[in-house]
């Protein structure tokens, strides 16, 4: 559904936007007539889970993660058509698209990132670290689209698509270079023996990255909302 406040901005600079706007209004302008956003809503779910069913199998036959990577497409058709089918319509709820789709955003997130923790390929409590990290961002947005009426959907050029993208990559190359998934790395840390994989590697990556740019982006924003809410003047 329509992913965005009722009175905030949508602020979306990835690399590929003009372009994925494009193809977006294209699909929604042939879509039969029964399809509605809320069908596309669900639909970005179903690829969630076969994301996650792709991860979660790929334990047992490592060829499962191009089940994944079809689910990216899927929840990719789904979670970014529903909003364009809406305004392409001019048929949109934006306090009821707002609240279903983060909503269903949430469960989507959580489905993804668990598949990849029990993959095998990545240690779950990664995947957890990440999704928290995930989470975090989320909630800044979501708080600046209240108090500041702007609804940010890119970092660094980088949005949801840019990071499906990369998955289809990453799965892409776990599936065909064995020596990528079986790489580990063993250390000790105070008497304890850890064991890292690859996507291990790539998992703790993201969370410095995730937790390097909340930091920018609350930095930032304090600084707005000082601006915005200045400290009274005392009489």
């Amino acid at each position: 559904m329509e992913n965005n406040k009722a009175d905030a901005v949508r602020i979306q600079t990835s690399v590929l936007n003009a372009l994925e706007k494009k193809v977006l209004v294209w699909l929604a302008e042939r879509q039969p007539k029964w399809m509605t956003s809320d069908i596309l809503t669900y639909i970005g779910t179903f690829g969630a889970a076969v994301i996650a069913a792709g991860y979660i199998l790929s334990a047992w036959n490592i060829n499962f993660l191009w089940l994944s990577s079809l689910g990216f497409v899927i929840n990719w058709y789904g979670d970014s058509l529903d909003g364009t089918l809406a305004r392409v319509r001019k048929m949109q709820r934006p306090i009821y698209g707002y609240y279903l789709d983060h909503t269903i955003d949430t469960i989507n997130e959580v489905m993804i990132f668990v598949g990849v923790g029990l993959s095998g390929l990545m240690h779950l409590e990664i995947a957890l670290f990440a999704l928290v990290m995930y989470f975090l961002m989320t909630i800044n947005v979501s708080i600046n689209a209240h108090l500041k009426k702007e609804f940010k959907l890119t970092y660094a050029s980088m949005g949801p698509t840019e990071f499906r993208i990369i998955m289809i990559i990453i799965n892409t190359l776990f599936a065909l270079i064995p020596p990528l998934r079986e790489f580990s790395h063993s250390f000790m840390i105070c008497g304890q023996k850890f064991t890292l994989g690859a996507l291990d590697y790539i998992g703790i990556l993201i969370i410095i990255i995730l937790a390097l740019l909340h930091l920018s982006t609350v930095r930032n924003d304090i600084k707005d909302y000082a601006k915005i809410d200045p400290m009274p003047k005392r009489d």
